[in-house]
């Protein structure tokens, strides 16, 4: 049964928004200025907030609502088949790093929750990586042995609570799951209890490093601070350039109603068939909201109607009593070696921080790099700062992502460049509610027709670098496919790194008129 909405909303959007803030007074001088307000930056102000610390966060458009409000909201250690690539890439000690800051942020949520009486449907569950045929079964029972070598409560499994069966899973215990907008709301009203302050609709467009540090707003505003933070997700300030070594994708979500008795009990997720993540969350008497993920895709890779129709028929088939109610999308960036960036912007600074690349898993990562980058600032260190500080670069254990990763941008960074790049046609094959980039003399405009046949046009070129958008047909969007920047059909900017919209091109005629 399917009653899905034709416009991707996620459900814990649903929760609605907490009070609205306002942008901060010009010339605003505190101790640290947190930038973006997902989970990541949100734990950071926090923190430092119960450090004793005068915090201004800014957020560009509301709290809580970005990737963090599109997430799945799983709390675990165990992600994919991470640590069998990190013991190549980080050793067996960096592997046992990386699973002790993941679980001590776990252990972190529940003892706030409990400091705070924080209701945020926390439940504790095991995660599960599953694989469907023998060949992947080699790969996880590995992967088992690799997790408890790292030191988690691992076990290779044969049986799940899954309806079909597998051939052979990860299990790890004591992982959780919870309702990431409940959680984060308590969050900010204990932050500006501490005297925390936060404000949103406020881009931050510049940055000049200092004593103290220096940021312009997109509106001309100031904001002093001793130290700078920033959290927007994709770095907007990109000095240690991390751009070469993330690379983004998208990964579509779809939602509905199960009987409680259907609960597989757990959070599951296999590699296979282009990524499948399964869990479910309290919904209502006798019901389960069950959230099944996947179809995972370079943003701007196009024909995402389609991944969202592979993705429910997956779910119908092996969950036929689900009545699918919602769908959405989230986004992250995969790091070169598998590891976060949380710490310098880049080696010469003294005052500015960055948190990035979190590849799927930045619930209990945000969190982690929370309590790192307060910990970092008020001059302690935790164990696992060396193995996430963004100023390392393992040339040789990097260089094969690396060149992977950059392969495609450099191939769209330049290919867009080139004279005779063509568009997809003219405006009159656009068809209401789709979108392409078409050729207006030397320009390339990106034209959406919207549902009442009306025209939206913009230059085609990311204001981020300029390569040429691609438009999203499943969630109406313009997006980058080389660093991941998203826009929306009037060109208003919805995901970074880019800070300026596409601009508006007003003398673009319709040739169907």
């Amino acid at each position: 049964m399917r009653d899905v909405p034709d416009r991707p909303f996620s459900y814990w959007m649903e929760y609605g928004d907490a009070p609205a803030h306002p942008p901060p007074p010009d010339g605003l001088d505190v101790d640290v200025a947190v930038i973006g307000a997902g989970i990541a930056g949100i734990c950071t102000a926090w923190e430092l907030a119960r450090a004793g610390k005068s915090v201004a966060l800014l957020e560009a458009d509301r709290v809580a609502a970005g990737v963090t409000g599109n997430t799945t909201a799983k709390l675990s250690a165990l992600h994919g088949v991470v640590y069998q690539r990190l013991r190549g890439t980080r050793g067996r000690e960096g592997a046992a790093l990386y699973a002790r800051s993941q679980q001590d942020a776990i252990g972190h949520v529940v003892a706030v929750c409990e400091e705070l009486g924080i209701d945020c449907d926390l439940e504790r569950v095991p995660a599960f990586t599953y694989a469907e045929t023998h060949a992947e079964a080699v790969t996880v029972e590995a992967e088992a042995e690799a997790a408890r070598a790292a030191g988690l409560p691992a076990s290779y499994v044969r049986e799940t609570g899954l309806p079909f069966p597998v051939a052979g899973a990860v299990r790890v215990e004591e992982q959780a799951q919870f309702h990431p907008r409940k959680y984060l709301y308590a969050l900010l009203a204990d932050l500006e209890t501490r005297g925390g302050q936060i404000f949103e609709g406020t881009r931050v467009v510049g940055l000049r490093e200092g004593e103290p540090c220096r940021l312009t707003t997109e509106d001309g505003r100031t904001v002093s601070a001793r130290d700078v933070v920033v959290a927007t997700h994709y770095p907007v300030f990109d000095r240690s350039l991390l751009f070469a070594r993330l690379k983004p994708h998208r990964e579509l979500v779809v939602a509905g109603v199960i009987p409680a008795a259907q609960d597989p009990g757990g959070m599951y997720l296999t590699p296979e068939g282009s990524t499948r993540s399964v869990r479910t969350a309290p919904h209502g008497e006798g019901e389960r909201l069950l959230i099944v993920t996947g179809e995972k895709f370079t943003p701007g890779a196009g024909r995402v109607e389609e991944r969202y129709e592979r993705l429910e028929q997956w779910t119908t088939q092996r969950f036929p009593d689900v009545r699918l109610t919602h769908r959405w999308a989230a986004q992250d960036n995969e790091p070169t070696d598998g590891v976060p960036f949380v710490g310098a912007l880049h080696p010469r600074a003294h005052h500015a921080f960055v948190v990035a690349g979190f590849n799927g898993w930045g619930m209990a990562s945000g969190v982690m790099a929370g309590k790192l980058l307060a910990a970092r600032i008020t001059g302690q260190k935790l164990p696992w700062a060396d193995l996430y500080d963004p100023v390392r670069l393992q040339p040789l254990k990097e260089a094969p992502s690396l060149l992977r990763f950059q392969a495609a941008a450099a191939g769209h960074f330049v290919g867009d460049r080139l004279p005779f790049v063509a568009g997809s046609g003219p405006a009159s094959a656009i068809t209401p509610g789709a979108g392409a980039v078409v050729r207006s003399g030397a320009r390339h405009v990106a034209v959406h027709r919207d549902d009442a046949g009306e025209l939206h046009a913009l230059s085609a070129r990311c204001t981020h670098l300029g390569c040429l958008v691609r438009f999203n047909d499943g969630e109406r969007t313009w997006e980058c496919p080389c660093h991941g920047s998203r826009f929306g059909i009037d060109g208003e900017v919805l995901q970074g790194p880019a800070v300026r919209p596409l601009e508006r091109i007003h003398d673009f005629e319709d040739d169907e008129k």
